[in-house]
């Protein structure tokens, strides 16, 4: 239902042909998804991506292949954290929105290379803003993360909660982003949504998170290892439903001025670890082979969001539950297999 409001919507904004969108990481996961949405709502999007090493090439360069088709849609291939490269970008389109995805993430190896992390995660943010204060319109949704809650005691997490306390360099990153964000939208009325996501899985979801990562363990009849006793849980939330909150928030922001807000984008129902794990076998009919480990640096023990806000300001409304997204990604990953 919300799907077909934002489709609605799309069909009657004036000009919605020439409404020219910016998205940076649009050759990963959730770049890619929203990307094929918006060229589908006839949106004039422009995709940046620097092939980040974190994983291969490849990966990100299949993502494009659809999209890469579409004659609405124009990519560069640079590097958020090189002004020279991403200023020109700014100044030969005036972008009706900016979608900025572009991270370098995950919580354990920011913690082994935290110089890495902060460079692209809060010094690239810093350039975008920087190109972004120029344009004529000014309207940014920034991707933030659970991540920025640290172990909070209170359940669901909420926007008003305090989040002065992440437990890694990760986190301390998207804090800092959301910081940036403020400070611009103060200094030069840029109109901003931080969008909080909370563990998005699904098609095309990077191979070192835990979904994809288990699939391919088990699918290769090698051991998975699950750290501490299975009773850490994550709100496991559907691609698509993010992309919905995203599409969202981009009208939203396109109907109002003077914003800065900041929503959770959840499901709103965490799962544990160890019944993921048991969803995983029902869904593939298949036995995991278990290496227990100790809990790791940084983990969390449980993410939970809050999803008033989201539902209050956006209509958001995720549909997809964990059994039906599993046996989704399940088609997807042995159709993966199969081109192999």
């Amino acid at each position: 239902m919300q799907e077909k409001a934002n489709e609605d919507y799309a069909k009657t904004t004036d000009k919605q042909v020439n409404k020219n969108i910016l998205i940076t990481g649009a050759a990963g996961f959730i770049g890619s998804h929203l990307a094929e949405k918006l060229l589908a709502l006839a949106y004039n999007v422009t995709g940046i991506d620097n092939f980040d090493g974190f994983y291969a090439k490849e990966v990100k360069k299949k993502n494009l292949h659809v999209l890469l088709k579409n004659k609405n849609f124009l990519f560069h291939e640079l590097d958020i954290c090189d002004f020279r490269q991403l200023e020109p970008v700014f100044s030969q389109t005036q972008f009706d929105i900016v979608i900025h995805l572009a991270a370098k993430a995950g919580v354990r190896p920011s913690i082994e290379y935290p110089t890495d992390y902060y460079n692209v995660n809060v010094s690239g943010t810093l350039n975008i803003l920087e190109c972004l204060k120029n344009q004529n319109s000014k309207k940014l949704v920034f991707a933030s993360s659970s991540s920025v809650y640290g172990n909070n005691e209170k359940t669901p997490f909420s926007e008003t909660d305090n989040v002065d306390y992440p437990i890694s360099p990760y986190a301390a990153t998207k804090k800092a982003g959301e910081l940036l964000t403020h400070t611009y939208h103060h200094l030069y009325k840029i109109d901003v949504i931080n969008l909080r996501f909370f563990t998005v899985y699904g098609p095309r979801q990077r191979p070192d998170l835990a979904i994809h990562k288990f699939f391919k363990l088990l699918y290769a009849h090698k051991p998975i290892d699950v750290y501490g006793d299975g009773s850490t849980g994550r709100d496991y939330t559907y691609v698509a439903d993010i992309v919905q909150g995203i599409e969202s928030s981009m009208y939203y922001l396109d109907k109002h001025v003077n914003i800065y807000e900041t929503i959770n984008l959840g499901n709103s129902s965490p799962i544990k670890l160890s019944e993921l794990i048991d969803s995983i076998e029902n869904v593939t009919q298949k036995v995991f082979i278990k290496n227990y480990l100790p809990m790791q640096m940084g983990d969390v023990n449980l993410t939970f969001a809050d999803t008033e806000k989201a539902k209050m300001l956006l209509n958001y409304q995720p549909h997809t539950t964990i059994q039906e997204g599993l046996k989704m990604f399940k088609a997807w990953f042995e159709n993966q297999i199969e081109k192999k």
